[in-house]
């Protein structure tokens, strides 16, 4: 059985697939070892979702954002995120000025196609929730003017898991406003070396567009007509509702986690050039829509049990289809 078409846009897996490979080809002259943290970012993209980048300082998260921005040829903004930002310092506000006597408006660097978000947990919960409405409602409110946000919009949020002093961790409800959580890691060895023989390269930049945000919007129709059968639905199903079953989860994933899920592996097929998801699709969508979904009970944690493990635990359970 497959599930209802609510668009009608034919898939074309031949410019799908050229898309993504043009993309990842282009990204990968400044990005070494990348490809599959680069291809969920698309994916990201096409479901219409946030991603959050959790790593240590200098493992390429912002450059990463920004490759892609340039590769796809969208407006880029970046935010620092500090203890003082306000939200109007994102949103923007109403200025007087002085030669006409009225206020005008000055759009914030929300008004962008990828925002990326640096250290989003140094900023004040009031600040971070100006940012999470605009990723939930793709609009902002200024002065009682409500304005609509560009389309494609993406959120990248970044966030180091080692440095808690002076942040304002994100909640359990505003993390999950995120479509996936991306571990960014250190490169090994040879990737290392490789991005040392590369340094003079990477320093010019030269990342040339290769696709635009027609592309992103037309793949993103494309996507709601992905097949999935009735097999890989029940396949979610199975997977989301043993995280909520699984003795070290204190919280498992919500509705909203399914459909990401779903909407995940979607992405993953078409930008893979399919017209049909497969279970590896639902699996290598797993950890990064689902880990920052999980909450460990204490004795897991104490224990040093993550997410990942458990998940990985959960799909060897789970018989795919």
């Amino acid at each position: 059985m497959e599930l209802e078409n609510t668009s009608g846009t034919p898939v074309d897996t031949d410019y799908a697939g050229s898309i993504t490979e043009k993309i990842l080809a282009e990204v990968s002259k400044v990005l070494v070892g990348k490809d599959r943290d680069v291809l969920l970012i698309l994916a990201a993209m096409v479901a219409g979702g946030h991603v959050l980048l959790e790593g240590v300082p200098g493992v390429a998260k912002t450059t990463m954002a920004k490759a892609v921005a340039s590769a796809l040829n969208l407006k880029f903004k970046r935010i620092q995120f500090t203890p003082d930002l306000l939200p109007t310092d994102i949103i923007g506000t109403m200025v007087y000025d002085p030669k006409t006597g009225e206020f005008r408006l000055r759009r914030g660097p929300i008004f962008a196609n990828i925002v990326l978000a640096d250290e989003i947990n140094r900023a004040s919960p009031r600040t971070q929730s100006a940012l999470l409405e605009a990723m939930q409602e793709r609009q902002v409110t200024i002065e009682g003017n409500t304005l609509r946000l560009p389309e494609p919009f993406i959120v990248i949020a970044t966030q180091n898991p080692i440095e808690m002093e002076g942040t304002f961790p994100l909640p359990e409800a505003q993390v999950d406003r995120f479509l996936m959580k991306l571990d960014v890691g250190y490169p090994n060895r040879s990737e290392t070396i490789e991005m040392l023989k590369r340094l003079r390269t990477i320093e010019e930049w030269p990342i040339k567009p290769v696709a635009s945000e027609k592309d992103i919007m037309a793949l993103r129709s494309m996507s709601w007509s992905v097949h999935v059968d009735e097999s890989i639905l029940n396949y979610i199903a199975d997977i989301v509702e043993e995280t909520r079953r699984h003795p070290t989860v204190k919280l498992g994933g919500s509705p909203r986690a399914a459909i990401s899920l779903l909407q995940v592996s979607r992405a993953l097929a078409l930008l893979d050039g399919r017209d049909y998801v497969l279970p590896d699709d639902v699996k290598n969508a797993a950890k990064p829509v689902l880990r920052h979904r999980i909450i460990l009970t204490p004795e897991a944690e104490i224990e040093g049990i993550d997410p990942n493990q458990v998940i990985d635990e959960i799909l060897r359970k789970i018989p795919a289809p």
